[in-house]
């Protein structure tokens, strides 16, 4: 079974852990790591000779357009992750179209490559957006990543389907919801991220086999490329439990994400969404 290995291009100080401390007017004087970190993966991914999809942001697209280049070039997808990491529910429509189209530019602009599929910063696309998939549909996206179903306290869409699905009648947009597991009853997040960082392996394992063999169907994991990064800035004034969330474990993410990669098979998010479109036609 091929499951779908994605990396959200985004900085340190991009997350909404910090967004109330670190203000998109301070991004420019703040150190920027986000470049050497998504070389680190690249080199890993090329070692272990795997694809994946890069969701990136329009702002990183436009200042590091040669690593824009150098993910395309390397044969992976680059999927739109925003232009500054606005989550869609704090746009209107008409922001959100103006929002994806600048990003999805800044992205084809810098890596000659065309964009078909779109994640929303912390996966905010649920049932406070129901117009954001007609967007989307519009624009011509293929697919979108963008619904976690399940409730946390920082995102969720509780009642969405677990696994593929089309969210507009008429479309032939498939919406690829990161992956859950269930226990008793209950869907746990298993998708990756802060999870797959703080969790031990073995729960991702045990979470990613279920889905495999039980559910026959391919896992939707994510993460970050700060999340390999221990010597990033602290951000002193954080609130406690957003740093707790941020810095735990960075120093072993590297060697979980090794394990993970050669324990399963792996593809793009875009050769994952081919093999769905059959499934829910």
């Amino acid at each position: 079974m091929r499951n779908a290995l994605s990396v959200d291009v985004e900085d340190w100080f991009h997350v909404g852990a910090f967004e109330r401390v670190i203000k998109p007017g301070d991004w420019r004087g703040l150190e920027c790591r986000v470049e050497r970190n998504t070389d680190i993966l690249l080199e890993m991914f090329e070692a272990s000779g795997i694809k994946a999809t890069f969701f990136t942001l329009g702002w990183v697209a436009e200042r590091y357009p040669a690593l824009m280049r150098r993910i395309a070039e390397a044969g992976h997808e680059l999927g739109n992750h925003g232009s500054n990491h606005d989550r869609v529910f704090t746009l209107t429509p008409e922001q959100f179209r103006d929002d994806i189209e600048r990003a999805r530019k800044m992205i084809e602009d810098a890596s000659g490559a065309k964009v078909n599929g779109y994640r929303a910063p912390s996966f905010s696309i649920d049932k406070r957006t129901p117009w954001a998939h007609e967007v989307l549909a519009e624009q011509g996206y293929v697919y979108s990543s963008s619904v976690a179903p399940i409730q946390s306290d920082h995102y969720g869409w509780p009642e969405a389907p677990r696994f593929a699905f089309k969210p507009v009648a008429g479309s032939d947009l498939i919406e690829i919801p990161v992956t859950t597991a269930v226990f008793a009853g209950k869907r746990l997040a298993a998708g990756g991220g802060g999870y797959f960082r703080l969790l031990p392996y073995a729960f991702s394992r045990w979470a990613m086999r279920q889905v495999n063999e039980e559910d026959l169907r391919p896992a939707i994991i994510y993460f970050h490329p700060w999340e390999i990064d221990p010597g990033q800035p602290r951000v002193a004034n954080a609130p406690i439990k957003s740093k707790l969330r941020h810095y735990t474990n960075l120093k072993t993410m590297q060697g979980k994400l090794q394990r993970l990669i050669s324990d399963f098979e792996w593809d793009r998010l875009d050769a994952i969404v081919t093999e769905e479109q059959g499934r829910i036609r």
